[in-house]
């Protein structure tokens, strides 16, 4: 026993006062803290004045916001036609497939838009497709970004069936989406003129740089296998080829437009726009239908009323919760006053 007593007492213990037992209490005390959630924090008390001038001041706030944003939406000029029926003659209407791969008939069509408000530089040309869906898992995996960076180079295209190889010669730009490409094209006559249609700078400047080589050129590439697929200059890199980069980034959602040129000329109201275009793409197959869409911009963008029409419900909203919580502060009882509490009555009644 004092042999165990002794070997006992041989062995110095630790000191709370020295430094790694002050540090080793403090990470103790710490963790303790953090695991029965004690550790400090901001506890704002929601005192009904504070909801109330949060959810008033919410509205102030955003309904000014939402008629600015919606004054701006309405201040582009958009106008918006429909020609997919329209181009197709006469004869054909009752079989738009047959006409659409007709080779033989004549695919140019022609029709008036009249400009109801002045139109300012730069107007934006778009076309819009509707009940197309690129999301598609199998039309969206047909690509390869590789080839379309390094061209014949990158030697596995696996990724761009069914549309591989022509011939038994590769393909570049291979794949589905490639060769879907958009086809129809636009004219426009104001009076006896033509108006120069501004191609460049309608990609992402990214997109030109990053993702399509400067030193990779169209191979193999033809026109009319599938639904699309326009011409593409062999002598032309794929990063200038614009029209392809923008078809390229596909849409998320079944009807979405892409950006197709630029007019660098003013157009005022009462001028009747002659638009001449060839009806080359086919969507008669799938039921899609194909829209022209001119129009300026504002300083948020093209005309889009959703925005601003939330903003101004979300402000409207907050005012009308506002309201209702001050009314029911106002027949409510003092807030700290316990002598309306239901045990102060009780007792008092007893």
């Amino acid at each position: 026993m004092d042999l165990v007593g002794s070997s006992s007492s041989v062995v110095p213990e630790r000191s709370e006062s020295s430094p790694a037992g002050n540090v080793q209490a403090r990470r103790h005390t710490a963790y303790y803290h953090f695991t029965q959630q004690s550790l400090p924090a901001c506890k704002p008390v929601l005192t009904p004045a504070l909801v109330i001038s949060v959810f008033l001041l919410t509205g102030i706030l955003f309904i000014p916001v939402g008629l600015v944003v919606l004054q701006a939406s309405r201040s582009v000029v958009e106008i918006v036609y429909r020609y997919d029926t329209e181009c197709v003659p006469v004869s054909f209407r009752n079989n738009m497939v047959a006409y659409i791969k007709d080779s033989s008939a004549s695919k140019s069509c022609s029709f008036s838009l009249e400009i109801n408000k002045t139109m300012k530089a730069p107007i934006f040309i778009y076309y819009q497709l509707d009940n197309y869906y690129q999301n598609h898992r199998r039309y969206v995996k047909s690509r390869s970004d590789k080839q379309l960076l390094h061209g014949l180079a990158y030697n596995d295209t696996s990724s761009c069936k069914p549309v591989q190889s022509h011939n038994g010669i590769p393909i570049v730009p291979c794949g589905l989406v490639a060769w879907s490409l958009f086809n129809d094209t636009y004219k426009f006559v104001l009076g006896r003129s033509e108006l120069k249609v501004n191609r460049k700078n309608i990609a992402w400047k990214s997109d030109r740089k990053h993702k399509f080589g400067k030193h990779v050129y169209p191979f193999n590439f033809q026109n009319g296998t599938l639904i699309g697929g326009g011409n593409l200059d062999p002598n032309i890199p794929l990063s200038d080829h614009e029209d392809l980069i923008v078809w390229m980034r596909t849409a998320a959602l079944p009807s979405f437009r892409k950006l197709y040129g630029r007019l660098e000329e003013d157009l005022h109201a009462d001028d009747v726009l002659e638009v001449k275009l060839m009806n080359n793409y086919n969507t008669y197959t799938f039921g899609g239908r194909k829209k022209l869409v001119i129009s300026t911009s504002s300083w948020m963008g093209g005309r889009n009323d959703f925005l601003g029409f939330a903003y101004i419900f979300v402000g409207s909203s907050s005012l009308l919760i506002s309201l209702f919580f001050t009314l029911l502060h106002m027949k409510s009882r003092p807030y700290g006053e316990t002598n309306y509490s239901s045990w102060n009555k009780m007792g008092g009644s007893s």
